[in-house]
């Protein structure tokens, strides 16, 4: 990082931009890919502002339990555990949490490195899935920031987030759904980051 965590005021975080969920796997959908651009831009936006930028990265040990519920992925030491080679350049220069289940905010170490962004006042959070990964660090971190009196705003810039479609997964509905449910819990949707606001 350029600065400490104490010095950040705005920070970007991108979920899951795994191979094993862009590009190769039981969990991949290759539509996903086409986020990946915006995602470059705010990438490189925020290190040249030298404010924070966060990977989450799905990896999982065999036989762990969240694949009860979903066909194994991102196992560990594996390629589809690997962000997508576009926005694997920029991992050394960010912070990068490991995470064992569909919300970040239980990774090792991330919520205490929230916590010393004494002077944050933004998150920006992009990645996939909407309605699954996305949503379940936005909703809870929102309650954080509300449970703490922290005026502190998340932003989602739908052109930079995306769900897989499926036969029972229908990713326009999804991702709509998971629109509601965001700004119910207060988090602010754009069209882009620095654009429009969503549905103006």
């Amino acid at each position: 990082m350029k600065k400490e965590l104490e010095d950040l005021k705005k920070i970007l975080i991108v979920v899951d931009m795994v191979n094993g969920f862009v590009k190769e796997g039981n969990m991949a959908d290759p539509y996903i890919a086409h986020i990946i651009l915006e995602q470059k831009r705010l990438v490189e936006k925020f290190l040249k502002e030298k404010e924070g930028v966060a990977f989450i990265k799905d990896c999982h040990e065999k036989g762990c339990s969240e694949f009860k519920k979903f066909p194994p992925h991102c196992i560990k030491g594996t390629l589809e555990s690997e962000l997508v080679a576009e926005l694997k350049q920029y991992e050394k220069e960010c912070l990068v949490y490991l995470k064992n289940s569909t919300s970040a905010i239980f990774a090792p170490n991330f919520m205490s490195d929230i916590e010393k962004m004494k002077i944050l006042r933004e998150v920006v959070i992009t990645g996939c899935c909407t309605d699954i990964c996305v949503t379940n660090l936005a909703i809870p971190l929102q309650n954080y920031f509300d449970q703490n009196d922290l005026e502190v705003k998340i932003t989602v810039p739908t052109n930079a987030v995306e769900t897989y479609d499926a036969p029972n997964h229908n990713r326009d509905l999804y991702n709509q759904m998971a629109f509601k449910f965001l700004e119910q819990a207060g988090v602010q949707l754009v069209k882009s980051y620095g654009g429009m606001k969503y549905g103006k």
